[in-house]
């Protein structure tokens, strides 16, 4: 049954559902084990039979495996998804090494994407970081160069400032801004999301639990082969403050009969029409939780209460999303 609400990217582009699905947890990334392939195609073969049609990849994910995995996962159903698709990031060996977002490679990078995708036309593409190494119109024009082929439908960008937003949106129609957004990291309210409101661009939303610290599933210390003790916010003192405030989340929860992870979605989900709550899952057993926190509504005291408890500075140190 399709029950998924639905947001409509740019001011005059298409309508996909609000709740997108991300996919690159069903890749290795950073050199670890792939998770199961049959249950990732499985996965998103379910979301789109739910309705959720936005699939978000990136051609670096798992050296293109990630791409190969959502062809096979939509043969035979391409009206049914909705492809975003990231470039411009280098790995080797499952080392990030930069950026290459020359025209050239962007023009490389587009044939290599739709032929393991096994389409088209990718209906969104974006470069997945600006670096200042090559002009904005550089980049922005090959894409509009993209769209005028056929190879790419729309326009997106992914973490960038609001100038180079606006910058970006006069050069062509923007129709996504891809950025990471979530209860613990709202830096952005400031001047990015006001930017995109005001331009008419689409907010899509990735890292929702903010790493994992708003699952309400994290014990301090982390063991110590977890990857977040690199980050600031999950040591020491910072973890235990932080921990604090995510008690009152798992608390509310509580009252509402739902997980922290559902109303750390929905809230990000209730911040706007044009914002989309990213998810990445490689499982099926997720979908349904997921799809549920969708529904979940606030009273102005409990809204209240989770901006008060997570205001700007409230959680202490940072991650990689903090630019």
């Amino acid at each position: 049954m399709k029950t998924i609400a639905k947001i409509q990217l740019g001011q005059n582009g298409p309508l996909v559902s609000k709740l997108g699905l991300g996919c690159m947890r069903m890749s290795s990334i950073w050199g670890g084990a792939t998770p199961d392939q049959t249950e990732s195609i499985a996965t998103i073969q379910e979301a789109l039979d739910r309705g959720i049609n936005f699939l978000n990849t990136g051609d670096f994910y798992g050296a293109g495996h990630n791409e190969l995995l959502i062809g096979k996962a939509i043969k035979g159903r391409r009206d049914d998804a909705f492809i975003s698709v990231k470039f411009g990031a280098i790995f080797h060996n499952g080392q990030w090494l930069g950026m290459d977002l020359r025209p050239v490679a962007i023009k490389n990078f587009i044939n290599y994407s739709l032929t393991r995708l096994g389409i088209d036309t990718i209906d969104l593409y974006q470069p997945s970081r600006m670096d200042n190494s090559v002009p904005l119109e550089d980049i922005i024009g090959t894409v509009a160069d993209l769209i005028k082929e056929g190879k790419v439908r729309t326009i997106g960008v992914s973490e960038i400032t609001a100038d180079q937003l606006r910058q970006a949106n006069r050069i062509h129609p923007i129709s996504a801004l891809e950025i990471g957004y979530s209860l613990a990291d709202r830096q952005i309210e400031n001047d990015l999301l006001p930017a995109a409101k005001e331009l008419g661009i689409a907010v899509v939303a990735f890292a929702n639990t903010a790493e994992g610290l708003l699952t309400g599933e994290l014990n301090a210390p982390l063991p110590q082969d977890d990857y977040r003790n690199h980050f600031s916010r999950f040591q020491g003192d910072n973890l235990i403050h932080n921990l604090e405030k995510v008690d009152i989340l798992k608390q509310l929860a509580n009252s509402k009969g739902c997980t922290p992870t559902q109303l750390a979605i929905a809230w990000v989900k209730e911040q706007g029409d044009h914002i989309m709550p990213l998810v990445s899952m490689s499982r099926r057993s997720r979908l349904p939780q997921n799809m549920e926190a969708m529904a979940i509504e606030f009273t102005p005291e409990e809204m209240n209460t989770l901006n008060a408890t997570f205001a700007v500075g409230a959680i202490r140190g940072g991650t990689y999303l903090q630019r």
